[in-house]
């Protein structure tokens, strides 16, 4: 029985492309979110509001661990055939 990393190394270029691009744009999104958490939790730290301060630090963290794992997933680079 074949687990995800075989079947993904043996997967057409078309679909790694698709896997590559969809994960690059969660990245992306997440990386967003989390500079849109972070303003927050540091604009409400200023403004003496740590409640609301703690849970977006905390969401940011989840978010950053959710991104780590992520990239996991990412394909491996393509092995180029040498044609002899």
């Amino acid at each position: 029985m074949a687990n995800f990393r075989y079947s993904q190394d043996n997967a057409h270029r078309s679909k790694s492309n698709l896997l590559l691009s969809a994960i690059i744009v969660l990245l992306i999104l997440n990386i967003t979110f989390q500079l849109w958490f972070l303003f927050g939790a540091l604009n409400n730290a200023l403004q003496e509001n740590l409640e609301f301060a703690i849970y977006t630090a905390i969401g940011s963290i989840v978010m950053a661990v959710f991104s780590f794992w992520i990239l996991n997933y990412l394909p491996d680079p393509q092995k180029s055939e040498s044609k002899k």
